[in-house]
């Protein structure tokens, strides 16, 4: 399975969702957890998603009761899993000093 180019944006955003790959988080959620403004994130979801690497779905809410916009959330997907955490390790092979200064999942070793 074919990634999308690890830019250190693209692996923050990763590395976001890789903290626990199995919750749905929406955009400014992981705006905030990644660092990252909400026009960066979004074209990098849109081509993890396009490479298979995230599913998404938009939630279903009455949008006048809620007050707000629907979400559109975002998870890995388990069956990318592998080559996510592939495409991670060959990166930070290619550079690991760049490797140590971007956070790591929960019991991952640093």
């Amino acid at each position: 399975m074919p990634g999308p180019k690890m830019t250190i944006p693209t692996r923050l955003v990763v590395a976001t969702l890789m903290e626990d790959p199995t919750r749905e988080m929406y955009g400014l959620e992981i705006c905030a957890a990644s660092g990252l403004a909400t026009g960066t994130i979004h074209p990098i979801l849109a081509r993890l998603e396009k490479a298979g690497w995230l599913v998404s779905r938009w939630e279903t809410i009455d949008t006048s009761l809620e007050g707000r916009p629907r979400r559109r959330y975002y998870k890995l997907n388990p069956d990318a899993l592998a080559h996510v955490q592939a495409a991670v390790h060959r990166a930070d092979t290619k550079t690991p000093a760049l490797a140590r200064l971007l956070p790591r999942p929960a019991g991952e070793p640093s």
